[in-house]
């Protein structure tokens, strides 16, 4: 017998070579029939695989990540087998599942998949789902695997084995096909109802320009067609959100071949949203005791390497600048930690003078390859809501909560509700790619979960996601969407203090390093402007939009008392604009609809006569006439209803 222990903690006792199947049957018949994949002591396993040893076990359905995972992963498989029906001469080569679905990247040779040959690759995949195939993994020997792939002539298989330890190499089978793989499938192609090609690019082998170009075939797939549905208009919805159309309608940013990829340009709108939301979070930040400070663009390449950023990062950022002067090399600024290192370090501290905040809308710059840039969620150029604590150990229980409050503050005015914690450790395998000993990262790790768990967020554990100096706390935010972005984070830091010889005078009156708390509520500038555009639809909360009235004189008989009513608006700090076109009032409603403009003022005789106007409101239509006092309230009270207090 074997004892299995479960996710609950709860212990069950099977016959040695039960499966993880016969698991989830001891569990729940109704259960065992949504079961699609199995961890068994940290490891991915077949539900069909023998358990021959005691152990922990994770039963995964489609709702479960890693479920997904394993689905995605088994339909590409499908996928490949549904395109050799149709090119039987094409070299497979890889075929993963990606956060939404599924790519193969496929050798075609002379041939070529285009949009037009779509469907009736998803016919044929149905099809071969429906026959219900297992999927059965199998270990071969190096020397048998390289001997099928030489003679498939595939030498993209070949390259892949020969850097694979002979006992490690699996093949996994389903139907007549088979393919190289290290495991993590469904039970049958069976469970698979409903299938998608979403689209068909080029990609180098191995991701190298010098290599064979392939064809990439995107995919997903689900075990309801009803999902695919809903999926797909999620799509269509996603589109019309998405931060790159509407900044362009909404006049908020562009970009510029001329100024370069990556490097967006703030048109007025834009450059006024983000001045208000910095103003939103300095008066935040200036009643939580933070004291703004600026700093350059660029840094000698000595602190970046005194930080240890340019040995992390140095080869794939923006190279050096050289001067005039000989061995003199400056760094494009990639991170702001440094530089306020070094305002610290400004004078003597003593215990007393700690906590000090200091904060900085500080603009960094990164190399990103330009396959990579998207928008404003991946640029070269951004802005973070950068701020560094520097305090006693102490403190740092008390300042790391404290921050947590900042940022939940943040979420809850900008109208984020649903979001979860992210822990990110350090990966304990790979330790080479932190820096720090052991003992700091122990004590900062952990201060982060008891914050946490103190604040009562809802928090998962993330093994090697910190950053290379210290633990962190992301805040992993789902838009309207339901789709999960990482805004903001929060670092503990006992390495950069100790790096740049950072210390203060105890009540002992000797010297010690103070601890370093770096964080950043929006992220980046341009990153968050990016998600609220798409979490909104560009439905800005009152406080923050561009415009919130529109003034709509029928006539020009009515301009003076539209620019009376202007006056009175902005008297009471309300953004409004009169829209004086010689244009019908049905045309400038429509196009203030599309502006997503609040609120609109149609102004005629009746309402010059009694010092009154009519109002319509974005996506609702009339409703009502009220005195401009009346209606100054209304603004009032609706701003002040999304506002958080801090």
């Amino acid at each position: 017998m074997i004892k299995i222990t479960l996710p609950d903690g709860s212990v069950r006792e099977f016959i040695q070579n039960s499966t993880p199947m016969d698991v989830a049957k001891n569990i729940s018949e109704g259960f065992a029939r949504n079961v699609i994949s199995a961890n068994f002591n940290g490891n991915t396993v077949e539900t069909s695989t023998p358990l021959t040893t005691d152990g922990e076990l994770t039963l995964y359905t489609f709702n479960d990540t890693d479920g997904k995972k394993a689905f995605w992963h088994s339909s590409a498989h499908v996928l490949a087998q549904a395109i050799l029906e149709f090119h039987p001469n094409a070299k497979l080569t890889i075929g993963p599942a990606i956060e939404n679905g599924f790519y193969y990247d496929i050798d075609l040779g002379e041939d070529v998949i285009s949009e037009k040959d779509f469907s009736q690759i998803e016919k044929k995949f149905l099809e071969l789902a429906r026959g219900k195939h297992e999927f059965k993994l199998r270990s071969v020997s190096k020397a048998d695997a390289l001997t099928y792939y030489k003679k498939e002539e595939n030498q993209y298989k070949v390259e892949l084995i020969e850097n694979l330890t002979d006992g490690d190499i699996t093949f996994c089978d389903h139907s007549d096909f088979t393919d190289l793989c290290r495991g993590g499938h469904i039970p049958h192609t069976g469970i698979i109802k409903a299938v998608k090609v979403m689209n068909v690019a080029g990609a180098y082998w191995r991701g190298d320009e010098k290599n064979n170009q392939l064809t990439r075939i995107y995919g997903i797939s689900f075990p309801k067609q009803k999902m695919l549905t809903e999926y797909l208009e999620l799509l269509e919805e996603a589109k019309k959100r998405d931060h790159r159309k509407l900044g362009k309608e909404l006049e908020l940013f562009t970009f510029s071949q001329r100024v370069g990829q990556g490097l967006p340009l703030w048109l007025p709108k834009g450059a006024a949203l983000r001045g208000r939301l910095e103003n939103f979070l300095k008066d935040a930040q200036k009643k939580a005791g933070y004291e703004m400070v600026m700093t350059p663009h660029i840094g000698q390449k000595e602190l970046y390497e005194t930080s240890g950023h340019y040995a992390k990062y140095g080869g794939d950022s923006f190279q050096p600048i050289k001067t005039p002067k000989m061995d003199e090399e400056f760094l494009l600024k990639p991170m702001n930690c440094p530089h306020h290192c070094e305002v610290y370090n400004f004078k003597p501290h003593s215990y007393k003078d700690l906590p000090k905040r200091f904060a900085e809308f500080g603009t960094v710059y990164r190399y990103e390859q330009s396959g990579e840039l998207h928008g404003l969620t991946r640029v070269r150029g951004f802005t973070q809501d950068d701020a560094h604590i520097f305090c006693t150990p102490e403190q740092l229980d008390q300042e790391f909560k404290n921050v947590i409050d900042l940022v939940l503050y943040v979420f809850g005015s900008l109208g984020f509700e649903n979001f979860k914690a992210q822990v990110s450790i350090r990966d304990m395998e790979n330790l080479d790619k932190y820096i720090g000993d052991a003992d700091t990262w122990d004590i900062a790790e952990k201060a982060i979960i008891n914050a946490a768990t103190d604040k009562g967020l809802d928090f998962v554990i993330e093994e090697g996601e910190a950053a290379f100096y210290g633990p962190k706390l992301d805040f992993m935010v789902k838009d309207a969407l339901g789709r999960s972005w990482q805004l903001g984070t929060i670092q503990v830091d006992y390495n950069l203090p100790k790096r740049f010889e950072l210390t203060y005078k105890g009540a002992d009156n000797q010297l010690h390093r103070p601890v370093m708390i770096h964080r950043a509520p929006f992220g980046s500038m341009e990153r968050f402007i990016a998600v609220l555009l798409e979490h909104t639809g560009g439905n800005f909360p009152l406080w923050l939009t561009p415009e919130q009235v529109i003034l709509l004189p029928i006539s020009e008989k009515y301009q003076k008392y539209s620019e009376k009513v202007l006056e009175l608006l902005e008297n009471s700090e309300i953004r409004a604009q009169i829209d004086d076109r010689s244009e019908k009032t049905g045309r400038k409603i429509r196009d203030a609809e599309v502006n997503k403009i609040p609120f609109m003022i149609v102004v005629g005789e009746k309402e010059e006569k009694e010092g009154t106007v009519s109002v319509r409101k974005h996506g609702e239509g009339d409703i009502g006439t009220f005195t401009i006092e009346e209606f100054i309230l209304l603004i009032k009270k609706e701003i002040n209803s999304t506002l958080v207090k801090f």
